[in-house]
């Protein structure tokens, strides 16, 4: 789930932090200094804006961003894709300037006000104006004109492909955002908005704040109000049905393109159920209300107060738990407090730890989620592909989100397992009070949590969010001995061995007993070693390192089996086609590989019966049933058959016949994954289907579009993070893990 795009590099305090020299540009635009290399052309006129409209602190932090306020009418014509407007400014208080853009074609002029404008520049689909108000703060600007681009597609690895849209008004619907340049957008300024819209009738307009309000003699205009500054504002219509339900917290909404009521029902207490526990976990929900919006084509879109969701994604069963409470968190991380993108984006993280990993937690899988975000890592982010978090702007595929939600929620559990709890959930609701409806960084988050907990964190974020590569721990010198006063005292060390130095952290240690039962220590890091010791009443059975996956570290190959995710992440590999099977199914498989191998120079294509053997140096993909080498994916699986002929498979004891199926087997450095699909007609859906499904390691599939029936991960063994003290293996417990709300 992600925002649309928007303007992440000119926001004052990113301009503020790139620009030391900043103060040379006092007199506006008129000045001979050049820009900064390392900013993109248009650079130079957004920075002397934010120098016009900020006020610097020492150090060249930004105290607050201006604000501008916005009074717009506007008419739309889906039909025409046409938008005609009017914008009331009202400037802060003193500008001599400012810079806005404005889509191509809009054609501004001063309609009320005494100012001058003027056409200054053309950057892509924007237009460049420069504003210099006369007497007064308020300037009424008129514009008009046709917004209409077509969707485009974005590749994000292989087989993984999203859209995306500058924006448009058409007869299926209307999406403006702020970098589609609908109304007079100042980057790096805040926005309040008054709203109005006609429309034709039958059509609702969704945007951010309070509404909808019908105004006028007629009731044909639509009303949205936000006062509270906004970073940019969107405006959304349709032909919508609208439903409405109070809670405690802000209205929930949810707008549909079809009535249904029961999916509406759904939503909507979900909506209050969420809106309660984020309000109890961080600080009252900032806007007056939360809407579900149906989008026209398939996104995830998060926008204040409101989530534009497409149909198929909104009807998913495990969306309403999933992806639904990412995005109504974002009103807090994103929506409300605002990134400073220059300096890293940790909103995402941050946002995901707080409701997909909390949602796995509470339900017992937080330690499966956490395995799961340190494979993605491993699997994705190689060949050069690691970056600081300090340097995530936004997800453009598996390794960044690897590394922007993956590492960045891993850093807040190891940075919560270090504070515990109650100092965690203070440092929490400090940074979401103190930085409400401002632009934040990484520091600012930094400050929150020393503050709440009284200590000097600086090397902690430092290191975790300056640096790439992740740690790399060994357990050794494990020594056991009866403790003073009865029982057991164990006591060993955890090493960091990676190439790069020591990372500081807390390391848990869990030690069981021969009667299972689990005490959990933590080895704390100052240097690559760190001793632990733990007492125990009864004789120790076994010592782990981290068995719950709460370190950034890297895994194992035992912690690690073969998943899709080896074989989507590999930059090299062939992919193997069945000589024997039908046409048609050879046909739809030679059209799969090649859609996966677009983009993707490092992998081949052949077909078995030119093959003699399979490659030992890269990744495999095999598809069908009739493949030559399937039986080769059979023999490195546990409880796995492969019965080609009768088109069955076997799966821990479970014969699953008329199935389509994807698996993976081997090890990261050879992953080999097997496709076989029951009908020509069910490749198309595995083709787009799979490369979402990467943590896994076996699946099967019935029918043609294809719909999931069976998934699972191949059960990881130990490792040399653990040690065995007796050869008796009694049932093992594991620490229960503490969650941030109640179950």
């Amino acid at each position: 789930m992600r925002r649309p795009p928007k303007f992440p590099d000119f926001t004052p305090a990113a301009i503020a932090k790139r620009s030391p020299d900043a103060s040379q540009l006092l007199d506006g635009p008129r000045s001979s200094a050049p820009p900064p290399k390392s900013l993109p052309g248009v650079a130079l006129v957004l920075m002397v804006l934010a120098v016009l409209l900020s006020t610097p602190l020492p150090g060249g932090a930004v105290e607050q961003q201006p604000v501008i306020g916005h009074r717009i009418d506007a008419v739309l014509g889906p039909e025409a894709g046409t938008l005609r407007a009017t914008d009331t400014l009202t400037l802060p208080a003193d500008t001599k300037q400012v810079v806005f853009l404005l889509h191509r074609g809009l054609e501004p002029r001063v309609v009320d006000g005494e100012a001058v404008l003027e056409r200054i520049g053309r950057d892509g689909h924007f237009e460049r104006f420069r504003l210099t108000p006369g007497a007064g703060d308020t300037v009424t600007l008129g514009y008009g004109g046709r917004i209409r681009h077509s969707l485009t597609s974005v590749r994000e690895g292989m087989g993984r492909e999203r859209q995306q849209l500058v924006g448009t008004i058409d007869a299926d619907g209307v999406f403006l955002t702020g970098y589609t340049g609908w109304y007079p957008n100042v980057p790096g300024a805040l926005n309040r908005m008054q709203l109005d819209v006609r429309l034709p009738p039958g059509w609702l307009a969704v945007s951010q704040g309070a509404g909808p309000e019908r105004i006028g003699d007629d009731g044909a205009r639509i009303r949205w109000t936000e006062e509270q500054p906004q970073d940019e504002l969107y405006l959304i219509a349709a032909r919508f049905k609208l439903y409405r339900q109070e809670t405690p917290h802000g209205e929930a909404q949810a707008y549909l393109r079809l009535p249904d009521a029961d999916l509406a029902a759904r939503y909507l207490d979900a909506t209050a159920d969420y809106l309660a526990r984020y309000s109890e976990l961080i600080g009252e929900y900032p806007y007056v209300k939360f809407a579900l919006v149906e989008n026209f084509w398939e996104t995830g879109y998060g926008m204040p107060s409101f989530t534009l969701l497409g149909s198929r994604v909104m009807r998913l069963p495990f969306i309403l738990h999933s992806s639904y409470p990412h995005e109504i968190l974002h009103n807090w991380w994103g929506n409300s407090v605002y990134v400073d993108y220059a300096a890293g984006n940790w909103a995402e993280g941050l946002t995901a730890y707080l409701s997909d990993h909390l949602n796995k937690a509470l339900a017992g899988e937080g330690a499966s989620y956490r395995r799961d975000q340190l494979k993605a890592y491993a699997d994705y982010v190689r060949d050069g592909k690691d970056f600081p978090l300090t340097e995530f702007r936004g997800r453009h595929g598996s390794a960044s989100q690897a590394i922007g939600y993956g590492k960045m929620l891993m850093t807040l559990h190891m940075l919560r397992v270090m504070l515990g709890d109650d100092t965690f959930r203070s440092g929490l609701r400090r940074f979401y009070h103190e930085n409400r409806f401002r632009t934040a960084d990484l520091d600012d988050l930094k400050f929150a949590f020393e503050l709440a907990s009284n200590r000097d964190l600086g090397d902690f974020f430092s290191d975790w969010t300056t640096r790439t590569g992740a740690a790399q721990l060994k357990l050794g010198d494990v020594q056991v001995e009866q403790a003073e006063g009865g029982g057991y005292r164990v006591a060993g060390s955890v090493y960091q061995v990676q190439s790069t130095p020591a990372f500081p952290m807390q390391v848990p240690v869990v030690v069981n007993s021969e009667r299972g039962t689990a005490r959990r220590v933590l080895a704390s890091f100052d240097e690559r070693a760190a001793r632990f010791a733990a007492k125990l009443a009864s004789a120790p059975a076994r010592v782990a390192v981290d068995p719950q996956f709460e370190t950034f570290r890297q895994l194992l190959p035992e912690e690690s089996p073969a998943s899709l995710s080896n074989l989507f992440g590999a930059e090299q590999g062939l992919m193997v086609l069945p000589a024997a099977a039908p046409a048609p199914q050879r046909r739809a498989y030679r059209n799969l590989a090649q859609a996966w191998q677009r983009g993707h120079s490092g992998w081949d294509i052949a077909v078995d019966d030119a093959l003699d053997a399979l490659p030992q140096d890269r990744a495999v993909w095999l598809f069908g049933w009739e493949n030559a080498f399937a039986d080769t994916v059979a023999s490195q699986a546990p409880g796995l058959e492969i019965d080609a002929d009768a088109r069955q498979l076997t799966l821990e004891g479970t014969v699953h016949d008329d199935v389509s199926a994807a698996l993976a087997v081997g090890d990261a450095t050879r992953p080999i994954g097997w496709v076989a699909a029951a009908t020509p007609a069910a490749v198309p859906g595995l083709a787009r289907k799979l490369p979402h499904y990467g943590k896994y390691g076996y699946l099967t599939f019935s029918g043609d579009a294809p719909d999931n029936r069976v998934k699972g991960q191949w059960p990881p063994g130990d490792s040399a993070l653990t040690q065995w003290l007796t050869d008796a293996r009694p049932a093992l417990e594991m620490p229960t893990p503490s969650t941030l709300v109640e179950r």
